[in-house]
């Protein structure tokens, strides 16, 4: 049910968010950066911006624990995005409203060359409505126009709930393993023409997917083993 009314909004997300950081103090967290520490946002370097690439199911754990004012996370307009929203201005974040479809990218633009120019911003790219992690080519758009690094996260959580929406969106169990890994970040050249989109996009696609294999099974298992590399898709052919 679509939440109209402010205030119970702010109580909502004044709720969620006492709730979430309770359940995070429980949990047993461990991240595994493969390459640079690209979080929490004060370890990353001073004039270094990123893109988070998150996905929609597994946002809780990473705002939870890693929210910062430097931070802007882009959360859709749908009924969905209402407490994720209002969870998220609680625990002092910026946020964006739109999708990388649906005029988030003027928003995002407006973002980065303004006031929120010092920014990172986190975007699910599976989001708002799916394909569950189908990545979308919105942010390889916006890391083009905006000259920000696509940084994936994955997540993993050990027997999580999850609810029995379009991307089974998971809530860790109290104590149990969560764990994070992250690698290289993914640099989308500027001016990227549309016909060049589909290349970066199953770049990030695979990273995400390799990544996220990895965390779950970690999570899981509680047994780290890297993941392989995989190969650098080809560019699409294009219709003679």
């Amino acid at each position: 049910m679509k939440i109209r009314n402010k205030h119970l909004l702010r109580a909502a997300g004044w709720l969620a968010t006492r709730s979430t950081r309770a359940l995070v103090k429980t949990l047993r967290h461990e991240y595994r950066p493969l390459g640079p520490v690209v979080a929490p946002a004060d370890r990353v370097p001073p004039g270094t911006r990123y893109i988070y690439c998150i996905w929609h199911e597994y946002l809780l754990l990473p705002t939870a624990k890693y929210g910062h004012p430097e931070l802007s996370v882009l959360i859709s307009k749908h009924a969905d995005g209402q407490l994720l929203g209002s969870l998220i201005q609680a625990m002092g974040m910026g946020m964006v409203l739109g999708s990388t479809n649906r005029g988030g990218i003027e928003a995002v633009r407006q973002l980065v060359n303004g006031e929120g120019a010092r920014r990172h911003l986190v975007i699910t790219p599976d989001g708002p409505r799916g394909p569950r992690r189908v990545l979308q080519p919105g942010i390889v758009y916006v890391a083009s126009r905006t000259g920000m690094q696509i940084a994936p996260i994955a997540v993993g959580y050990d027997r999580p709930w999850r609810a029995g929406s379009w991307d089974r969106f998971a809530v860790p169990r109290p104590r149990s393993r969560v764990r994070l890994v992250t690698d290289q970040p993914i640099t989308v050249p500027p001016g990227v023409r549309s016909d060049e989109l589909e290349r970066y996009r199953l770049l990030v696609q695979a990273e995400m997917d390799r990544l996220t294999i990895a965390a779950e099974q970690w999570a899981e298992t509680n047994r780290f083993e890297a993941p392989a590399l995989p190969a650098e898709p080809a560019a699409p052919r294009l219709a003679s």
